[in-house]
């Protein structure tokens, strides 16, 4: 069977940085690039984490330079949870492997029209203002799209950057609302079930008795769990992005529903909150698969036996 082909949109981000780790580990995807988006931190941080990452796991899979601002609104940032670089906990070297000169967008639409209809997945773990764009830009790719698969969002868990939103979604509204309209089929790894993928002490220690990689990966954990354990009172941090590329591989881990999902883009009080119809109170019609459990203990046994093979 042959490798499932993604491009993985981010902003890394330390969570983003596992979640690149697993895929680039794992056999079943073929990466075919990286597009890094302004979201955690600047885009030109964003991008230089992105090839930081590739190198740390020995590979070459080219990174593009993407959207430095949402669509319609000036960049919100998240240092605090991040740090000034977005990948704090360790020092890197700095990367040696090229940014590609073509921009993130064209990419994605390059690519698209490529590779057969049906084939290429996306996976967004930031804000979505690269795949709005290139949908706008290139509305003939949309159709070509396989699957969106996003970290975003969230319902039952209220949101992470306001009351209402989650990070992702609230950077950028406007583009969020347009790629949840777009028609083609969208799987959500919202808060509701990212933040029971929470790490453990053991975890950790394990990862730090794994070698160079295992080693990052245990000081990216340690850096924002401090954030997220003083936050929400819990032992461990949510390992968020990661869920995305572990619903790809071993979707049994995870449970949700085909339901309606809109964007608030007008209201001061819900800016960026996703609309989730859980309940199906409205006659809206299903545009998303929206999880809401994922098997702990599953998940992190994923991680390690895929971050131990890098």
């Amino acid at each position: 069977m042959s490798a499932q082909k993604i491009i993985i949109d981010t902003d890394p981000g330390q969570d983003d940085a596992v979640a690149i780790l697993l895929a680039l580990a794992s056999p079943e995807l073929e990466v075919l690039g990286l597009t890094a988006v302004a979201g955690n931190v600047p885009l030109d941080l964003t991008q230089r984490n992105a090839r930081q990452i590739v190198e740390l796991a020995g590979r070459d899979t080219p990174v593009f330079a993407g959207c430095d601002a949402p669509l319609a609104r000036p960049l919100v940032t998240a240092e605090h949870v991040h740090g000034k670089t977005g990948l704090d906990g360790i020092a890197l070297p700095d990367p040696t492997l090229p940014l590609q000169e073509s921009h993130g967008v064209d990419f994605i639409i390059e690519t698209l029209r490529r590779e057969p209809a049906g084939t290429v997945t996306l996976c967004p773990l930031g804000p979505l203002t690269n795949i709005a764009t290139a949908f706008e830009r290139a509305p003939d790719i949309v159709e070509k799209v396989q699957r969106i698969v996003l970290m975003g969002g969230g319902f039952f868990e209220g949101g992470n950057i306001t009351p209402a939103a989650e990070f992702n979604i609230y950077v950028d509204p406007e583009a969020a609302k347009a790629v949840f309209a777009c028609g083609r089929p969208i799987t959500v790894l919202p808060l509701d079930a990212t933040h029971k993928a929470l790490t453990s002490k053991a975890w950790i220690a394990e990862m730090r008795s794994m070698g160079r990689i295992g080693e990052v990966v245990a000081s990216w954990t340690d850096f924002f769990e401090r954030f997220d354990t003083e936050k929400y009172g819990s032992e461990g941090a949510p390992l968020h992005d990661p869920c995305v590329i572990a619903w790809l591989l071993r979707p049994d881990l995870f449970s949700g529903r085909e339901i309606n999902v809109e964007i608030e883009t007008q209201s001061e009080l819900t800016l960026g909150m996703t609309v989730a119809d859980w309940w199906g109170v409205t006659d809206r019609a299903p545009n998303a698969l929206f999880i809401g459990e994922v098997d702990r203990d599953g998940f992190f046994s994923l991680l390690s036996e895929r971050i131990g093979q890098l």
